[in-house]
C-alpha cells in the first residue's frame, strides 16, 4: 500500500465518526425537547381536521350559552312571578 493510499479511508471514517458523535451529542443535549416532541407526534391523529375541532367547540359552546340563557330566563321568570 501507497503512503498516499489511506488518507481518503482515513478521513472518510474520521468523518463518519464525527458524524456520529455530533448527531449522539445533539440527542443528549435535546433530549428532553425531542422525547417530547415525539410523544406528540404519537398522539397525533393525521386524520383529524383541526377545523372540525374548532367547529365542534363552538358548537359545544353555543349549546352550553343557549342552555344557561334558558336557565336564567326561567329563573327571571320564577323570580318576577308574584
Amino acid at each position: 500500500m501507497a503512503k498516499g493510499e489511506a488518507g481518503p479511508l482515513k478521513s472518510l471514517v474520521v468523518v463518519i465518526g464525527a458524524l456520529a458523535f455530533g448527531w449522539a451529542a445533539i440527542e443528549l443535549a435535546f433530549k428532553p425537547l425531542l422525547d417530547k416532541a415525539r410523544t406528540s407526534m404519537d398522539k397525533s391523529d393525521p386524520t383529524l381536521d383541526p377545523d372540525d375541532v374548532v367547529a365542534d367547540a363552538k358548537k359545544a359552546v353555543d349549546e352550553a350559552v343557549d342552555d344557561v340563557t334558558a336557565a336564567v330566563a326561567a329563573a327571571s321568570a320564577e323570580v318576577a312571578e308574584p
